[in-house]
Formats: structure tokens, sequence, C-alpha cells
């Protein structure tokens, strides 16, 4: 069975939960507290040196992490990725596009706000420009869904899981999704598909 090292805080982790709730497949979630260094300990970082979760562990013992790469490996050959090359290609633009552009800002305001991160100097001086990048990208999410109903192509990808787990949260890190009627429409889409989770489900 596949075991996914997970915080049910973590939208990188929610991802996989989502997407393998919606495959049907079955899998062990193993919790650790990322507030209290359990991703740093010895034998998480000999899972995964880069001592960050998810990370998910194969039946042989393969530990893959990176939640994209994650996302990646558990669709295919389903249809949460296209067949054709250049809608492979597109999800991939989308799923860089939020680890780039969308998860740095938004989601990182979030856990600052959600796990009580101290605001240094550092901190408070990034925010402001954290802000305006985090609506920067909501705006480019917001362009390119006129006239579409997700990312690529017709149906629900690996691209909307991807971008969907902090949008749908990041009132949680102060952002307003109020001047974003396209967005706010995507994720009330992805919210009524079948065998959707929410992120507080382990």
């Amino acid at each position: 069975m596949l075991r996914l090292y997970d915080n049910l805080s973590s939208g990188n982790g929610y991802k996989c939960r989502l997407l393998l709730h919606k495959l049907d497949i079955p899998y062990e979630r193993i919790e650790l507290d990322i507030d209290r260094g359990e991703t740093r300990t010895p034998a998480f970082l000999a899972r995964n040196p880069n001592g960050r979760i998810p990370a998910l562990e194969l039946e042989d013992g393969t530990v893959l992490p990176e939640s994209n790469a994650i996302l990646w490996y558990l669709a295919e050959g389903t249809p949460f990725l296209p067949d054709d090359r250049l809608g492979r290609a597109q999800v991939l633009q989308w799923m860089f596009f939020e680890q780039y552009s969308h998860e740095p800002n938004i989601a990182t305001v979030r856990f600052w706000i959600t796990h009580h991160v101290p605001m240094t100097e550092e901190r408070t001086l990034a925010l402001p420009t954290k802000r305006k990048q985090g609506y920067d990208a909501l705006g480019v999410m917001e362009g390119h869904l006129e006239g579409r109903d997700y990312f690529v192509g017709g149906g629900m990808t690996i691209a909307d899981v991807a971008l969907y787990a902090y949008t749908h949260v990041a009132h949680e890190g102060g952002f307003d999704l109020g001047g974003y009627p396209r967005v706010r429409a995507w994720i009330d889409r992805i919210t009524d598909l079948d065998r959707h989770i929410p992120i507080t489900r382990g």
C-alpha cells in the first residue's frame, strides 16, 4: 500500500490526498508535525533529504517527494492527465506557474498566519511584495478562466488540483477573492465534483 507522509494543514499535502481520493487509491497517511520539526528527523531525512512533506512512499519502498511530481505520477494513464502532447505541456505550464508564482506568495503568507510564525523584520518587509505577487497570480488565473471551466481542456486535470489546493484557502492568508469572480466560480465547480474532500480531511 502507498504511504503518504503529510501534514493536515498543508495545501501541498492536500493536493495528493485529493487526487488519491478522486482516483479511489487506498493509502496510509502518516501525519508529521511540521511545527515540531518531525520532517527534520534522521528517519524522515533518509526518505526525503529536503526535509519537506508531502512524500509518497511506493509499494517497493521508493520515496517520491514534491507534490506536483506526486500528482503527475498518480495521474499517469488517468483522465487527470491529457493524452496529447500539447495538453500535457499545458498541464506542466500551470503546475510550474503554481510552484513559482502562486504558492511562494499565497501559501507562504497563509502559513505565516495559520502557524503563528513570528513576523520578523525580514518577513514584515517581504509581506507587501508577497501580497502583490499573490494577487498578480490570481489575476493571471482570472484572465485565463475567461470562457473556460478548467485550466486545460474540458475537464479537471492535475493543473486544477495543483492550483485549487491553496487558492480555495487563500482567504486564510488574508487574500480577498472578491475581485476574482471566475476564480470563485472555478473553486465552486471543483468543490462540487464527485469524490471531493475538504482540506481538513485526512
